[in-house]
């Protein structure tokens, strides 16, 4: 992959840049600007490089279809304001701008093509449309990693026209999940949660082989802790995995890395009720499991602080009722305190991991915070991501 800010000479070149600005919309209003704010120093660059740029992006799934809601207008908004510089959205047909001279009708340093799935030829990764695109650029640039799962014609095929490099925020993801997939620094360790053990099997036996260890909790945990035996009265499980439960342990033993599920746990008997700590062999037949207990607490502390790369993807409770938030923040405390004194290199990530930690206002405090969602996991899993492959 080339990145961007090693070329030389970019005066003028006309940037086709590939971003992800996938923003929750309320009304045409930006309820929250996080993908905005990490892709500005990559515009910051290019500015000062005074390039000339077009960035591509969409909003929501329009299926091809031009849907008002769905416009780029309120993002170009916001970046003008944020970068303080000219900013115009054109809202013009792709096929009607013919060339790259379009620059010249406009003064603006930043032009906005309108949301790229208004195309259906985008998700259908066509040829002629991406050749169409790459025409009205000197360069393209990727710069959405979140994206790269997708075989998309401004993610995958446009590279195969134009000469073709990789982003600021790009390079930063890849290099963040390279330290936890190929460059290890030993012993690591995986914090994995969520509600379905199926979704995340692909990415525990992907990583098991490099893993030291790979600590399982919230609803996921409640397979394991059923499997072994102990009644988990009416928590959320995943029907029909005890077969992917066995497998995952044997995998354990043949590959040396542990296995780590709760060795007691926080009950209630509704998702809004106060909480009991519980033995598990003492779960009710009206309870369910919500978080984990302070014995598995300790126990995962002392496995981070004998760790020094950690991957986290997954709370360890019902961390929306603060009763069942205390495993979640507890981890988080340990893993910020490790990295204070640079003992441990982290990497956060999954929708329902940085919720919890933008609410307790901690992103800044681990090494990498990845928003990718499908692209994050896919690549935990091992696949080759179309964007990624189409850089090299």
């Amino acid at each position: 992959m080339r990145s961007i800010f090693k070329e030389k000479n970019l005066n003028r070149k006309k940037i086709l840049l590939r971003l992800d600005l996938n923003v929750p919309l309320d009304n045409g209003k930006i309820s929250d600007t996080t993908r905005i704010d990490k892709i500005l120093p990559t515009l910051n660059f290019l500015i000062q490089q005074k390039t000339r740029i077009i960035i591509l992006s969409h909003v929501g799934r329009p299926k091809g279809k031009i849907v008002k809601e769905l416009s780029l207008k309120p993002i170009g908004e916001d970046l003008k304001k944020k970068l303080n510089t000219s900013v115009r959205l054109i809202e013009e047909n792709i096929y009607e701008i013919k060339n790259k001279d379009f620059f010249e009708k406009f003064d603006e340093e930043i032009l906005i093509l309108e949301n790229i799935r208004f195309y259906a030829e985008e998700e259908e990764n066509d040829y002629r449309f991406a050749k169409h695109l790459a025409s009205l650029g000197d360069i393209y640039v990727n710069d959405a990693f979140s994206c790269s799962h997708r075989a998309h014609a401004s993610i995958h095929q446009i590279s195969k026209y134009v000469p073709s490099f990789s982003g600021l925020q790009l390079d930063l993801e890849v290099a963040a999940l390279n330290k936890i997939t190929a460059e290890i620094t030993k012993p690591i360790t995986c914090i994995i949660g969520g509600s379905k053990i199926s979704t995340k099997i692909n990415i525990i036996k992907n990583l098991m082989p490099k893993f030291d260890n790979i600590i399982i909790v919230g609803g996921m945990a409640n397979n394991f802790i059923e499997y072994f035996g102990n009644n988990i009265g009416k928590s959320i499980k995943e029907k029909n995995c005890s077969q992917i439960v066995e497998e995952i342990i044997l995998l354990s033993k043949k590959k040396e890395c542990k296995i780590i599920y709760p060795e007691d746990v926080l009950v209630s008997k509704n998702l809004n009720g106060s909480s009991k700590n519980k033995e598990l062999d003492q779960i009710l037949p009206d309870e369910m499991i919500l978080d984990i207990g302070p014995k598995t607490i300790n126990k995962i502390i002392d496995i981070i602080d004998n760790t020094k790369t950690i991957l986290w993807n997954g709370p360890a409770g019902y961390f929306e009722n603060p009763n069942f938030a205390n495993g979640s923040i507890e981890i988080a405390k340990k893993i910020i305190e490790n990295n204070k004194t640079n003992k441990i290199f982290s990497v956060v990530g999954g929708g329902d991991t940085v919720s919890l930690i933008n609410r307790l206002n901690i992103a800044n405090n681990f090494n990498f915070v990845s928003t990718a969602g499908g692209a994050f996991l896919e690549y935990l899993e091992g696949k080759k991501l179309p964007g990624i492959t189409a850089l090299n």
